[in-house]
């Protein structure tokens, strides 16, 4: 139970911005391609972020003798694992998109179940994993031949940025945890590779169309940039200073519910009872998870979030 009024308030706040972030993507989609819209959304997180990190003189030219450990975190944690879920955004409805992000914490312990020597598999990480991956079966359909098409080509960005942010945790915890840097300075390094990394690979033209809608723009400029990246990462780090990691990641459950209520209810997207039933066994999946990795917290304290993460 959260018994400081602002960190409840800035704790829901900071899940329905993640949870906005679907629908955002949907209409910033449908005027540029994904890959300018992360890199619009990157771009423009990553300015709040310098200026926070910035005041707090957080920021030192000698962090980039670790620069390596930065580029991998901004192509793990942010360039791939956004397209990802941008792309997705552009083929499914975006309350789908959002209630299949639950499992990220699924993807997270099965990479580091392959990839961390210390991780061990016990029968609560089996029944965690299999209650989660059972909600993304159901929510994927594979046996519903009127839902093929587009949509496995969704599921499967999903999974890519899913698998990516997973990867990212494992490489943060054996790579970038130990140098023992603040998290705001992490976010802000790995930001403004990705911003790099996104700039070099994306073709900008037609990204003018954005301008042709006032709440596409919108969108993409306030909602995924200023909210959705910059905002949401120092809310963030505040809710881990007050309330300590492992309470601050349990705001992940809140935006696969958001999203979902978005599309069914303000968008009208075709949500039905079933996608329902898979979002809840997914997020049980991840409380679960969480369960089970609780002592974890405070040596992740220092993790930059991954989500809409």
């Amino acid at each position: 139970m959260i018994q400081n009024r602002s960190a409840l308030f800035l704790w829901l706040a900071l899940g329905i911005i993640w949870g906005c972030n679907f629908i955002f993507m949907k209409w910033a989609t449908d005027l540029i391609t994904p890959l300018q819209v992360v890199l619009a959304r990157v771009a423009i997180g990553f300015i709040p972020v310098l200026v926070f990190a910035s005041v707090k003189k957080q920021l030192s030219i000698n962090h980039m003798r670790h620069a390596k450990h930065f580029f991998v975190m901004a192509c793990l944690a942010a360039a791939v694992y956004y397209y990802g879920f941008a792309k997705a955004t552009s083929l499914l409805p975006s309350g789908i998109v959002g209630a299949m992000s639950g499992a990220i914490p699924l993807f997270s312990l099965v990479a580091s179940l392959l990839f961390l020597r210390n991780e061990t598999i016990g029968w609560l990480k089996i029944l965690s994993l299999f209650i989660g991956f059972l909600g993304v079966f159901l929510i994927a359909r594979p046996f519903d031949v009127g839902f093929a098409g587009a949509s496995v080509e969704g599921v499967l960005n999903i999974l890519l940025g899913s698998i990516s942010l997973g990867m990212s945790f494992v490489y943060a915890r054996k790579y970038v945890v130990p140098l023992n840097i603040s998290a705001a300075a992490l976010a802000t390094y790995q930001l403004g590779f990705a911003t790099l990394i996104l700039f070099f690979f994306t073709d900008l033209q037609g990204i003018g169309r954005i301008t042709e809608s006032a709440v596409a723009t919108w969108s993409l400029v306030l909602g995924l940039g200023i909210l959705g990246t910059g905002l949401a990462y120092i809310i963030y780090y505040y809710l881990v200073s007050e309330l300590g990691a492992v309470t601050a990641s349990s705001v992940t459950y809140l935006p696969p519910i958001v999203a979902l209520l978005i599309g069914a209810i303000l968008v009208g997207e075709p949500i039905e009872l079933l996608d329902y039933v898979a979002t809840g066994l997914i997020v049980s999946g991840a409380i679960l998870i969480n369960r089970k990795n609780r002592d974890f917290g405070p040596r992740m304290k220092n993790y930059p979030p991954g989500l809409d993460d």
